[in-house]
């Protein structure tokens, strides 16, 4: 019943999304303006009845309700509550769901709390709005239906993937989804705003929100991937440049690059074209990345790789969205101006070069992600590594650094370079101190981690630019988000430079009782014990690390074994043991044994890392994303009392 109640609610709710669709076209067309009065409703109840039929999915996730396929294939009695719930999106069908449920609460508090948009405006966005659900509804319904029930129900199910049983599923999708979510209202609103030509400051105030918290969330979301990824799979990375992983990267590019534009439009009217394709730009890098990701294209972990019918539709999808968005943008590029016009020496100059990098990282991070696709359809075999990544987006992205350096410390319209050069000694110092200490007694170094540790030290002494002579109490709060977000990006910086440069490994086969030296770590294998957790059996290793001071620590990790479910195979996975030291982690991982000759004792598999300021990375990650937020919760804050301060002159303009 549940079931059937779930599936009910998805063809009411695309029944509404098509009638916001019909009444918010025919309305545009010069139709009744009573029309325009079903758009807002009509969102609003498509966005609840989707959240609900989305909460019966998990009901019956926890309810391990075995008669409906997806539980069937996705989940299984024995599993811990947390991984029954997570279940529900950590599939195809689910996910999209997912996605679907976060695009219709997007519309609805878009139709419930939109004041700043003239009514037209307003209703050309919501209406692009329900033609992107209408078309997921689509694919739902008709290709991935996520309440399908079986003839007959299995006594139990297949279980969750081993490698998604991890707390990471419980959140890392869902921000990743309401990041990606929040591109596609900004999407709407520049095609909203493209088809009445309101182009300008109360367009870009309204879709900036939309656009910060997406951009916080992708940032959330990346991250907490990036970690879950390192700690889980067990070989030591903190980014692969798997295609999986780039179709994430790539939208939070097109989210940076948005972000500035639309805040330059929003406060001095300049940049419009920009901003308007780069709102198309980042949901269409969005749809490109479902589309890899579902259409069976490549084998990754992070995939929901499926059969190729569903790719079809997805690519269809993504032709009349991107397609028929950049039709309509060549139609009205020419009613598009630029606004204000400013000199090249200036912050909003800055912002342009910066949007130019951005936008040429993505290209190339999408050539290399594509590529080997396009040429295995031709017959040819080709793999793109981080090597390429590396070599072409490492040097592009230190510059863009630089670039932001420059930008906080420049005046608005115009400015003089000399100025500017006035303002960048303490963080060129920095910058220098760091590079002549790392020359002098850091060994060897590749010049990509040199340059990346000493641009992190010029970003870290210029973030903090804007804050010199002011009144750090009355520093607005975007400010103060800027200047952390900036930070953070230095800390990542230093991180991701630091571990390239100094990471130290041992792979050994050691017996109980060995030691081991890693860095300057002595590591003294202790032995295993089996140990049965609650839906697996592990075999966990013991290994106390000692440091020069004599400080020890213990730790576990675990190579695990998940029974076969219904017809599957067994799985083991590795579960890696991490010791955080304010100077870096120790990561270590169990692997297989290794026989004993001449009846020794049997040894085991090592792999032990020590990785210099790795955390910074995750760090840095966390500090751009509060930074975000900071910036998001002051222009809330600006909002409301600009919208006091206008109430108040109504009220001294038509009192007696």
């Amino acid at each position: 019943m549940i079931a059937e109640l779930g599936l009910a609610l998805l063809w009411i709710a695309a029944a509404l999304a098509c009638l916001s669709l019909i009444a918010g076209a025919l309305f545009l067309r010069a139709g009744p303006k009573d029309l325009a009065s079903l758009v807002r409703p009509a969102s609003v109840a498509q966005g609840v009845l989707t959240a609900v039929a989305f909460a019966l999915l998990i009901a019956l996730f926890v309810r391990s309700d075995m008669s409906v396929e997806l539980v069937a294939r996705n989940s299984n009695s024995l599993k811990p509550m947390i991984f029954k719930v997570a279940g529900a999106w950590g599939n195809h069908e689910g996910s999209m769901l997912l996605w679907l449920t976060i695009l219709g609460l997007s519309g609805a508090l878009v139709a419930l709390f939109e004041k700043r948009l003239r009514e037209d405006t307003l209703i050309a966005t919501l209406t692009a709005q329900a033609a992107l659900s209408l078309g997921f509804f689509a694919f739902l319904l008709f290709s991935s239906n996520p309440f399908n029930r079986l003839p007959v129900a299995p006594p139990d199910g297949q279980g969750l993937n081993p490698l998604l049983q991890d707390i990471g599923l419980a959140f890392h999708p869902p921000t990743l989804y309401v990041g990606y979510v929040g591109l596609s209202v900004a999407f709407s609103f520049a095609v909203g705003a493209l088809v009445t030509r309101e182009i300008g400051p109360a367009f870009a105030r309204a879709m900036r929100p939309w656009v910060l918290g997406s951009w916080i969330f992708l940032t959330l979301g990346i991250t907490a991937g990036s970690y879950w990824a390192y700690y889980e799979l067990g070989w030591g990375g903190w980014w692969f440049w798997d295609p999986v992983e780039n179709v994430s990267l790539i939208p939070w590019l097109a989210g940076a690059a948005l972000l500035h534009s639309v805040a330059v439009t929003a406060t001095r009217n300049a940049l419009r074209a920009w901003t308007v394709m780069l709102a198309v730009i980042g949901f269409s890098m969005s749809m490109v990345g479902t589309f890899i990701v579902r259409s069976g294209l490549l084998t990754s972990v992070h995939s929901f790789a499926v059969d190729p019918e569903r790719g079809t539709f997805l690519l269809v999808l993504m032709a009349l969205y991107i397609g028929g968005a950049l039709t309509l943008f060549a139609i009205r590029a020419g009613t598009v101006a630029e606004g204000k016009k400013f000199a090249l020496v200036s912050r909003e100059g800055s912002l342009v070069i910066n949007n130019l990098l951005l936008t040429t990282i993505l290209a190339l991070v999408l050539l290399g992600t594509l590529y080997p696709i396009v040429a295995e359809a031709m017959g040819e075999k080709i793999s793109v590594g981080p090597p390429y990544y590396n070599r072409v987006a490492g040097p592009l992205a230190l510059i863009l650094c630089l670039v932001m350096v420059a930008g906080p410390l420049l005046a608005w319209r115009k400015d003089d370079g000399r100025k500017l050069w006035s303002r960048l000694p303490p963080a060129i110092f920095a910058g220098a101190a760091v590079l002549f200490a790392l020359v002098l007694f850091g060994g060897k170094i590749g010049i990509l981690p040199l340059l990346g540790m000493s641009v992190a030290g010029v970003v870290a002494v210029a973030s903090l630019a804007p804050l010199w002579n002011r009144n750090l109490r009355r520093t607005p709060l975007p400010t103060w988000g800027m200047v952390l977000a900036h930070f953070g990006v230095a800390v990542a910086l230093a991180g991701m430079a630091a571990e390239s440069a100094f990471i130290k490994e041992r792979l050994v086969a050691a017996a109980p009782g060995e030691t081991v030296r890693v860095a300057d770590f002595a590591v003294r294998f202790d032995g295993v014990r089996p140990v049965a957790g609650p839906n697996y059996t592990a075999l966990e290793g013991s290994l106390t690390a000692t440091t020069p001071g004599g400080a020890s620590f213990v730790l576990k990790p675990e190579s695990r074994m998940f029974p076969g479910l219904m017809g599957t195979a067994p799985t083991e996975t590795n579960e890696a043991a991490l010791l955080t030291r304010p100077g870096g982690q120790l990561y270590a991982v169990l692997g297989q044994p290794v026989p004993g000759m001449n009846g020794a004792p049997d040894r085991y598999q090592l792999r032990l890392w020590w990785k210099p300021l790795v955390w910074w990375i995750w760090l840095g990650g966390g500090l751009i994303a509060l930074g975000a937020a900071l910036a998001l919760i002051g222009r809330a804050q600006l909002l409301a009392i600009w919208r006091v301060r206008r109430a108040r002159k109504a009220e001294e303009r038509f009192a007696p």
